[in-house]
Formats: C-alpha cells, structure tokens, sequence
C-alpha cells in the first residue's frame, strides 16, 4: 500500500457478487424467490400499471400517501407523467436492468406501465429506522455539547453540516464492501487540507475490497500505515464538535454507515490522551489534567514490572522502611512475585471483560463486588500480598483515565510484556522493554505523518497544544505536521488585542 498516492478518476471495481439479469423480467424473476418481495399490477381507472417493491425496504405510508393516492387521480399514458404527479425526491426513468436492482434493494419502488415494458420508474421510499441523537457514551464531558453521532450517516453529516455551515466543506462518498454496498464518507475543508493528505485516504477507502463494511473499525484496520501495531494510527470520535474542530485544523475525517464512530486521520500519540473538554476548561486546568493523564499512563504500564523486578532481582534498591512492609505482606504468599503480579493482572481483566460483557446495571455490580470479594480473599489466602493488590488496584485506576477506547485497551494489552521482561531481566528488563516500546513509536506513522510528533520530530510549535494546553491567544497556528494550505488559525494581534469599553 502507497503511502501517498494521486487521486484516481473512478473508484476501484470490485467483483458483482449480484445476480446479474439481462432483462427485467429475469430480474422479476430472482426478486420473486424472497418472500419480503412484491410483485403486482394495480388498476389506475381504465389503466393498469405493475409495482414492485421489496415491502422490508420501503416506507409503506409513502407508498400509500404520497405515490398511489397520487396516481390514482389522474389518468397517465406515460412513466413521465407519473412522474410529474408524484410529491417525492429523487425519482427517475431508466431502462437499466442493473442500475434498477440496486435501486430495489436501496428501498426504491419499481413502476411500469406494462409487465413487459423494459422501461421502469424508481421512486425512492427507503424505511429508516434510526435511533434519536443521545449524549455521548464513551466521550462523555460535564462541559460542553451534549450530542453524539448515531448509526446513520445522513444524521451525521447533518451533525457537522451544523458544526461548520461553509461552502468550502467537502464530502466525498465512496461506496465499499461487495455485499453491504456501505456508504463511506471522506471530509475535509477545500483551502485548508493538505491535498497530499485528502489523495492519500481517498486512495486507500476507494483500494478497500471486502466483502462487508459494518463499522468505521474496519477502516481502520484496513488503511493503515502498520495494521499489525497494537496502537491504533487513526483517532476516532463519537462527538461532533470534536469532528468539526479537527476538520478547521485541517485533518481529514472518514464516515462509514452504520457507524456512531467517524474517523480522523492524521494523528498522533499524544492525541489519543486529550479529553476534547480540555478546551472547555481554564487552559492551566486542562494542563495539570492532561500531565495527570500522561503520568498515569506511565504509571499503568510501569508499576507492576518494577514490582516484580524490585522483588526478583533488586532487594537493595528498596528501602528499609518499606522493606519490612513488603516482607510482611509476603510472608505467608507461597508464589514468586511474578505469577502473584499475572495472577491479579488476569483478575483484574477477567472482571473488566465481565463488567463490560454483561448488562449495564448486573456489570457494575460484578465489577465493584467482584474487585472487594476476589481482593479481600486472596490476601486473606495467602495467595497475593495486600501491597501489590493495592498497586494493581491503582494501575487499573490509572489505565481508565485515557480518553480513547482503543488506547485504553492497547495499554492493558502492553503491560504483559513488560512483566515478562521485568521477570527474565529485572530493571535491565523494564529499561530493554521500554526501548522496544519507543523504538516502535519511532517506526510508526499516520497517513506518512510521524506518530511521535511533536515530540519527535521535536516541533515546539505544536507543543503549545501537545502535553500541555496554552489559551487560546497563544495558539494561533495550525499544527506544523499536517502541512495545511493555511497556517494561522486567526490573528495573534486581534487575539490579544483588548479594548477599554469607552474606547
């Protein structure tokens, strides 16, 4: 897969896995062998036409209110008069046999004056079925706006349609996957977005050949720069105004239907640790909570291999108030401090899965009731020492302060390796581990963007909004890595410019 590429005048063909009639009574035919599927001729006064339709598909009141009561008035001779008589969007006359299976299984109604007529009027009455715009779920904020994208790509676009009402937002739609025919939108801001960046992701979702695109996940593991690497290269969000304001620095974003999640690309790994409503809140507020963040990660991933190293290999780097604790606690505990550290890390997971598998009221209780009573009995056990019980405890905490899902879950899964070095090696092991680890950072890279930036490359201009969040009037470029046709966000002068109200 290019890294970069030139944007291709027609999208990729894929093999037709449909059935492929050569005319429509073939076409009749193949539709007739569902049961959702009719086929009829209606009397219109002296005239009779043919409707077809597959009745899971259309909206029965537009059938009824809007196209029969409607043509039963006049007297037609022509698919055309029809045509003019019916109050609906998006309705036309072909004799496509192909482009009519498409359309019939897209929700359209199927009209012809004769039942051997090769010509046909498709009049467009699809049954949606949505869910209502909630709150956010997994990027939930105390401050700020309280809706999130739902399952239907329409509704999300109109979403960020709200967010950034200009001309100069571009939607580009891609239809993927051989048998679910999945709707996939590309957006950017024509002006702003570096045209290398929109020809990179429209060349990948075009070059996408699967047989089923279910959700925005899919893409991700398909078009990115190293889909083995457990971080995830593509950030992805439930928020609109998170979408909006991503698309004003110039980031590309991917939208897939069915999906409550969109895509934006590029990103980097400090990204993945910013809570949008860090710019709701006071920026020295929004700084102390992002340091704590990132130290908690560090945290999450450290604490238990140095545990276990410390025990193992480096009794003379504890010191000797705690080392009377530690021998204490691990006096009556049979197991070496590696299968103690593994026996509660599974422990921890297999309550975190149980949590997050069963239903929302039942996993809570597993979850708190679970932790006391598993906790309490394996220290009483002997099995594991209260001290380590508390850290792990701890590193758990520290691991749910991501933002991101997915990181989330990438910083579980790399704690056990580390485990496993802190055992072989001891310190030398977490110090090798660690290298590993920012070794394939360093290698990493979204859209061809380095995935380290700005720390490395080291860019101090993006670092303004990277670790730490500077006020607004401090931060009037657009981030350096994305290379946009347009830097400054708005004035420095005009941004720190006050006037006295007698002025």
């Amino acid at each position: 897969m290019k890294l970069f590429g030139k944007k291709k005048s027609a999208q990729k063909k894929q093999s037709n896995t449909l059935l492929e009639p050569s005319n429509i009574i073939e076409l009749i035919d193949i539709c007739n062998t569902s049961n959702d599927f009719l086929h009829f001729k209606e009397p219109i006064k002296k005239q009779k036409i043919w409707i077809s339709f597959y009745k899971s598909l259309i909206d029965t009141e537009i059938l009824h209110r809007d196209i029969l009561e409607n043509i039963q008035e006049y007297k037609h001779y022509s698919l055309e008069e029809i045509k003019e008589s019916i109050p609906v969007e998006k309705v036309l006359t072909t004799k496509d046999v192909k482009k009519m299976q498409t359309k019939l299984l897209r929700g359209y109604i199927l009209i012809r004056l004769d039942e051997y007529d090769q010509q046909g009027l498709l009049i467009n009455a699809p049954l949606k079925k949505t869910r209502n715009v909630s709150v956010p779920e997994v990027e939930f904020s105390v401050i700020g706006p309280k809706e999130a994208f739902i399952e239907s790509i329409d509704t999300n676009l109109n979403l960020v349609r709200h967010h950034l009402p200009i001309p100069e937002l571009m939607i580009k739609e891609v239809k993927v996957g051989r048998l679910t025919k999945s709707k996939v939108a590309v957006l950017y801001i024509e002006g702003i977005a570096n045209e290398e960046n929109i020809n990179t992701v429209m060349q990948r979702v075009e070059d996408i050949d699967i047989d089923h695109l279910i959700d925005s996940s899919y893409i991700t593991q398909i078009i990115a720069d190293n889909p083995k690497s457990p971080f995830p290269q593509l950030l992805d969000t439930e928020r609109p105004d998170r979408t909006a304001a991503v698309l004003a620095e110039g980031k590309i974003v991917i939208m897939a239907d069915g999906s409550p999640h969109v895509l934006i690309a590029p990103a980097n790994l400090t990204e993945f640790f910013i809570s949008f409503e860090d710019y709701f809140l006071n920026p020295f507020i929004a700084s102390a909570f992002r340091i704590i963040r990132f130290f908690s990660v560090i945290f999450s991933i450290l604490v238990t291999p140095i545990y276990v190293a410390a025990l193992t290999y480096h009794y003379e780097l504890i010191p000797k108030d705690l080392m009377g604790t530690l021998i204490t606690s691990r006096e009556v505990v049979p197991l070496p401090p590696i299968l103690e550290a593994v026996f509660l890390e599974l422990t921890i997971e297999l309550l975190r899965e149980a949590g997050a598998r069963l239903p929302t009221k039942v996993g809570q209780t597993i979850g708190i009731v679970g932790g006391i009573v598993i906790g309490t009995a394996s220290v009483e056990a002997g099995l594991t020492s209260n001290v380590l019980l508390i850290l792990i405890a701890l590193a758990a905490l520290a691991s749910f302060t991501t933002p991101v899902y997915q990181m989330s879950n990438t910083i579980r899964l790399i704690r056990f390796p580390f485990l496993i070095f802190a055992y072989l090696f001891g310190m030398l092991g977490v110090v090798l581990g660690f290298c590993f680890l920012i070794t394939h950072l360093l290698r990493l890279s979204s859209l061809g963007r380095p995935f380290l930036e700005p720390i490395y490359p080291p860019r101090l201009k993006d670092m303004k909004d990277a670790i730490i969040r500077l006020p607004f009037s401090r931060n009037t470029k657009r981030p350096v890595q994305l290379q946009t046709q347009q830097t400054e966000k708005y004035s420095y002068k005009k941004a720190t410019k006050k006037k006295d109200i007698d002025e």
